[in-house]
């Protein structure tokens, strides 16, 4: 749950920027929105949800 809001979060906030600094319009940015909640709601969320799980457990097993 915390890496899902972590990921929405910086989505919104990279979303902001790029409307924000123009490089991207209002339409297609509500578009991308729009994709991105119904996908969702399909079937391909869980392994959408388990491929971004699996990067992320990924980069914390990264030893600096």
């Amino acid at each position: 749950m915390a890496i899902s809001l972590s990921v929405v979060l910086l989505l919104a906030i990279i979303l902001v920027v790029l409307l924000r600094g123009g490089s991207i319009k209002a339409g297609p940015a509500i578009v991308a929105v729009l994709f991105g909640f119904f996908l969702a709601s399909t079937g391909m969320a869980d392994d959408i949800q388990r491929f971004l799980d699996s990067i992320a457990e990924t980069i914390n097993s990264i030893q600096f």
